[in-house]
Formats: C-alpha cells, structure tokens, sequence
C-alpha cells in the first residue's frame, strides 16, 4: 500500500489495493472458519466500535454466538495477526492478566489503514477526502473510534498486552480505553478525538485507584501539554513515550 502512494499519490488506489488485501483476508478467514463467522466477526469490528458499546457485542453480529464459545476462533484469529483483542479487567492492578474477563472485550485490527478500508467498504471506493481529514487532523467526531484503533495497534506494536476497564460510580458508567501495567503501578489511557477538556472517566478511575497509578495520559490530536496531573500526548508521540 505504501509503494502505490508512493508511485500513484492516489489514496483511492490505495484504497483498491487495500480491498484486495481484505479479500484475501476473507480467504484466509474461511480456511480458519469455513461457516463465514470469523469474516462476520472481521467485517463488523468497526461498527462495534462505532456503537459505543462497552464490549463486543457477539450475539449482535451473529444470533447464534456466544462470547463464552468463540475463543478458540479468536486465538486463530489473533494468530493470523489481523485482529488485536483488549480483555476487560476486572480488578485493575499490576497483574491484569489475574482478572481479566475472556468473554468482555474489545476486538481491533491490527492495521489502521485498513480498518479505514473497511469502516467505509459500503462506498465504492474510499475517498481522498476521507484520507487529507484525517492526516490533519480534521476527522469528525463521530470517527473518533479510527483513534482508538490507532492507539490499540502502537500499544501492541509496542509489546503491550491490551486491557481496558469499566466502572459505575453514582449510576453512571465510565471506562478506561487502555491500561498498561509499568512497575509496581498502572498506567491509565483515555483516547479523545474532540472535547479533551473534559476527561470524567480517568478523573474518576485516578479518584477510585489513586494508590494504584504512576503516569496518566490523554491520547488526543492537539499538542502536548499538561492539565495538573494529566499528560495530554498528540497520537504521532505515543509510540516515544512507551520506548
């Protein structure tokens, strides 16, 4: 994909290229599942995010799946390396892995570039347009899910484990994008794509676990800076941070 741009500076060849590959995909996805569902599961990974639902909604996508019986198709999944998962912690501390919940979680692809493609594979051809408002930063709100799975992909390119939490404080529910574990402490992520100055969910995560955090960061596509305690860190610097 990167040679075409290179030798067409056409982002709508590269997004023909890139529906090849999703095909091929496809393929593959069939030789692993020969019903359709891991392709199924695949294709609805973006609107999944889209929903704002808090897990992977399985029975949404297919009636006859349940979360607790499609974990090996997700390990073959996750081997093929197009998938990444984020698991629900439920007890969020240093040892994650201990509570995290195998039938609560996100699922990402693991290329943003296609995850694009296949956000928008019911147009004909995704377009240019699409492609510049997102290189400056000037994606709708209503995209900001394209951000999450950015940040998931530098997180697991970086030799990250994915975990994520949510909590209910005083009837409302709020939920931590990522976690990291570093030392003995937590690191916790909130992913903004508009409204940055209000970050409710890590203000009341870093309340509850005061003792249980070292850093704390914002992902957004500002500058960075600092609000008290907060890192807010643009997308492009993550990658520097996590070294």
């Amino acid at each position: 994909a990167i040679d075409k741009y290179i030798a067409t500076k056409d982002f709508m060849e590269v997004d023909k290229l890139k529906r090849r590959i999703i095909r091929l995909y496809e393929d593959d996805f069939r030789k692993i599942n020969r019903s359709g569902k891991a392709s199924m599961f695949f294709y609805n990974i973006p609107a999944q995010l889209n929903s704002g639902a808090s897990r992977y909604m399985v029975g949404s996508v297919d009636k006859n799946s349940r979360a607790s019986r499609i974990s090996e198709l997700l390990q073959d999944m996750l081997d093929s390396m197009t998938i990444n998962i984020a698991y629900h912690c439920n007890d969020p501390s240093v040892g994650m892995a201990l509570t995290k919940d195998l039938e609560t979680y996100k699922l990402f692809l693991s290329d943003t570039g296609l995850f694009i493609t296949l956000a928008f594979m019911d147009k004909k051809i995704t377009e240019n347009i699409l492609y510049e408002k997102l290189l400056s930063d000037k994606l709708s709100a209503n995209l900001g899910y394209v951000y999450e799975n950015v940040v998931a992909q530098i997180l697991t390119s970086s030799g990250n484990e994915l975990y994520y939490h949510t909590m209910r404080v005083d009837s409302k529910k709020y939920e931590i994008d990522f976690l990291l574990s570093r030392g003995n402490k937590m690191v916790p992520i909130e992913v903004k794509s508009s409204g940055y100055k209000r970050h409710k969910s890590i203000d009341v995560f870093s309340s509850k676990y005061s003792d249980r955090i070292s850093d704390k960061y914002l992902v957004y596509t500002k500058d960075y800076q600092k609000d008290k305690e907060i890192k807010m860190v643009p997308v492009y610097a993550l990658p520097f941070l996590l070294e």
